[in-house]
């Protein structure tokens, strides 16, 4: 008969074999996180941010997850998205997806998400991607319905201007922004004195500045992609037109305040989501020194909100959210706390409330936070 092992040496063994079987689990998990957004054409400086965001929360991923993720050039036609989405769920489902924001390719991918049954995770402001009962989609950028409520009441009651002249982008993301702006504004009683679009290739805004500052505005407000913002702001700094700018979240990124001189840019606000390099907290504040030693550049809304957004989903998966459709479930009932805000869908996949009003000095291209407005009617 072998001998009674005495109980002190059997607490010992059991002992080492929990911290043997702790040591080896959990196992780790392989996920799936394509990355198919614009970083070629009118949208590049945009969707390049948006690109930043992603990569930078896969590489802060839990050291349990094995992440996998290939950056593909969505272009900036509907057609590219589609072809970018079937490429990436062509060597099997992905977990999640951080999908164009760019309107009209979201509007393309949202059938096709749905069926394949895969989670678009977006910082597209157009209000129209969530209002169609598609389940499959998460927006961590206000959409237009928060952010020109934002633009408008800043517009008219902080800075008191009841003449505002509206220039926004031809494309789905301009039309939508307008179309919320006008409702925004008519609710605070404000009628625009002119409204004009443009295309995002123009090259000249002196033609529709002009006609503009004929109709006698108190503000120039605008709705357009980064880079016909930054040439509209150099033309009307230059043409001394004199009255206050507050344009879209585009003019709060730093690439496009990049474009343009600091006195070019004095007495030019804008609406964002949030404003990064403008700092706020100690998370933020590592968060843009991260960013800046791995892009060699700054973040702003769009990057942190694509961040928020895959941070929660690699989240999700680190404890134990294995398929598509448990990570669906999650960013659908679940709230998170990221680096912007506190998310949690309204139940269309809008997943963000707050909106923030940053302003120019015109001695620096680093925007003070202006105004911030919070849980904003309209989602």
């Amino acid at each position: 008969m072998p001998p009674r092992m005495p109980p002190w040496k059997k607490t010992l063994l059991t002992a080492a074999l929990a911290a043997a079987v702790a040591h080896a689990a959990p196992a780790s998990a392989e996920v799936d996180i394509p990355v198919l957004v614009p970083v070629t054409g009118f949208l590049a400086l945009e969707g390049t941010s948006q690109r930043n965001g992603a990569v930078l929360a896969i590489r802060h991923a839990a050291d349990r997850l094995r992440v996998r993720s290939e950056v593909i050039d969505t272009g900036t036609s509907p057609e590219g998205a589609v072809t970018a989405l079937e490429r990436a769920s062509g060597r099997g489902k992905p977990l999640a997806v951080a999908a164009s924001m760019l309107g009209t390719q979201m509007l393309a991918m949202l059938p096709l998400a749905e069926e394949y049954g895969i989670p678009l995770v977006t910082v597209s402001g157009t209000a129209s991607i969530t209002e169609r009962g598609n389940p499959w989609v998460f927006r961590f950028f206000p959409g237009d319905e928060v952010t020109k409520t934002a633009h408008a009441r800043y517009v008219v009651e902080e800075l008191g201007r009841r003449r505002p002249a509206v220039i926004y982008q031809t494309t789905a993301y301009g039309q939508s922004g307008q179309a919320h702006l006008r409702d925004a504004f008519a609710k605070l009683g404000v009628d625009p004195v002119f409204e004009e679009g443009v295309d995002p290739g123009i090259r000249d805004m002196l033609p529709v500045l002009t006609k503009a500052m004929a109709a006698s505005p108190d503000v120039l407000v605008l709705h357009l992609h980064s880079g016909p913002t930054a040439l509209f702001v150099r033309q009307a700094a230059a043409s001394a037109a004199g009255i206050p700018i507050v344009a879209g979240s585009a003019m709060h990124q730093p690439s496009t305040a990049a474009l343009l001189e600091p006195a070019e840019l004095k007495g030019v606000c804008a609406e964002t989501s949030a404003s990064p390099v403008s700092g706020g907290s100690p998370e933020i504040e590592k968060f843009t020194a991260d960013y800046r030693s791995s892009f060699n550049t700054d973040p702003d809304a769009f990057a942190l909100g694509q961040y928020d957004g895959i941070a929660m989903v690699l989240d999700a998966a680190a404890k134990g959210a294995a398929t598509p459709e448990d990570i669906r479930d999650v960013l659908s009932q679940t709230t998170y706390k990221g680096l912007a805000m506190t998310y949690r869908s309204d139940g269309k996949g809008n997943m963000a409330r707050s909106a923030t009003i940053v302003c120019y000095d015109g001695a620096s291209r680093i925007p003070a936070v202006a105004k911030r407005y919070e849980a904003v009617a309209g989602q």
